[in-house]
């Protein structure tokens, strides 16, 4: 015990010390630069040396060719313990990525997953199933989102779901099933984990959550009915009602955190960690690419000058990647945050230096009721076509014989 402790604590120092060293980094012109400077220091201060390719523990990421999905990758990658599986849309633009930004050849690994597509998630999962690096498979984020905020008229996924609910839920929902019993192997004696990135703007009990249109499940009817003859004006959006861009993308993140509370009440024995997190606001991102210019411009300043809650994408994927490799995040379907650049606003000015040790947030009532994240889970399960294996379908057997809590 005394040992864990200790290498918590040296693990948390040197996230600190990392972090504000790829602070005063980014001043430099070149991606690659950064990137060969950082894992010298990556490290020394966590005392990984390079591993021989078989032995590096397997990531996947969702999204890993830009944004946070990037640099979380990055920061793995430094490491010189992980391998990054980049489960990504555009598997010509991430490869260009990872030779922009240095990453050695032993260190990821490009595999196409169009989440707007169910086939291709199968697809996915059914080479990496079959791949080598699932020997190694240490944990998988679910960190791909869309967002399209202006949006009047819904758009929809290839298998006929509202795209930001299939894209930033389903696909990732069906993803974490069908990995599910093989990241559970060895998870008890191993550091195994899934996490699934969630939003402020999913949670109402935040000030960022407050603000119109709030995210609000209702009864599901849309779900439920698996948006069937959805448009503009109804059946399209997850509660059933009028399309609202906006509220689209807040209520699939309120599934995200939802359903990871449900993958921990059923799964909690396979010793996988489930969690979601909140890195704080990413204001200079892709994410935004589907706003208008003005608000990519006023956003960062707003949130750099105001709120105080700005985040840059290095330290943001230092948080996701810190939920990976620190031993201390082990609690079941927490939703982690940070004090300094997290989602209550009063923390960005009162312990604004707290920005290196996530804490278990309280998501809102909504967020945290078991009965609904039992109905989301369910839902989801038979629009994606889920079918269990043995494993699978003996703890949900036994999940649905205790009460959800």
């Amino acid at each position: 015990m005394l040992a864990l402790q200790q290498k918590q604590c040296v693990v948390q120092s040197n996230v600190s010390i990392l972090r504000s060293k790829n602070q005063q980094q980014q001043k430099s012109s070149s991606p690659r630069r950064q990137s060969r400077q950082s894992t010298i220091i990556t490290r020394s201060l966590f005392n990984f040396a390079q591993k021989p390719a078989n032995q590096k523990k397997v990531v996947v990421i969702t999204g890993a060719s830009s944004g946070l999905g990037l640099y979380t990758t990055k920061a793995l990658v430094e490491t010189g313990e992980y391998c990054v599986v980049m489960a990504v849309r555009n598997p010509a633009k991430a490869e260009e990525k990872a030779k922009e930004f240095g990453f050695p050849a032993d260190a990821y690994h490009v595999m196409e997953c169009e989440l707007a597509d169910l086939d291709s998630v199968r697809s996915f999962a059914k080479k990496f199933l079959a791949s080598r690096y699932v020997q190694n498979f240490s944990a998988l984020i679910c960190n791909a989102a869309l967002y399209l905020p202006n949006a009047t008229v819904p758009s929809f996924t290839k298998q006929g779901f509202e795209e930001c609910v299939g894209v930033n839920h389903l696909a990732h929902h069906l993803l974490a099933l069908l990995l599910l019993d093989k990241l559970s192997v060895n998870a008890k004696a191993e550091q195994k984990r899934l996490i699934i990135v969630g939003s402020v703007t999913g949670n109402t009990n935040t000030l960022a959550g407050q603000v119109p249109p709030r995210a609000n499940l209702g009864d599901m009817e849309g779900l439920k009915t698996g948006f069937r003859g959805g448009d503009r004006n109804q059946n399209a959006m997850i509660d059933g009602e009028r399309f609202i861009g906006a509220k689209a993308y807040k209520d699939s993140k309120l599934c995200n955190m939802l359903d990871i509370k449900e993958f921990a009440r059923r799964y909690a024995d396979t010793g996988v960690q489930f969690s979601t997190m909140y890195p704080g606001c990413i204001a200079e991102s892709n994410l935004f690419r589907n706003h208008t210019p003005f608000f990519q411009w006023l956003f960062p300043v707003i949130q750099k000058n105001v709120t105080k809650g700005y985040v840059s994408e290095t330290e943001a994927g230092l948080r996701l990647a810190s939920l990976v490799i620190d031993p201390q995040y082990t609690e079941q379907g927490a939703y982690w945050s940070w004090k300094g650049g997290g989602d209550q606003l009063m923390d960005n000015y009162w312990d604004s230096g707290n920005r290196e040790i996530a804490f278990n947030n309280k998501p809102s009532k909504e967020g945290r009721d078991m009965e609904k994240a039992q109905a989301v889970f369910d839902y989801s399960s038979a629009l994606v076509g889920y079918k269990p294996t043995p494993t699978i379908k003996k703890l949900d057997t036994e999940a649905m014989a205790a009460p959800a809590r």
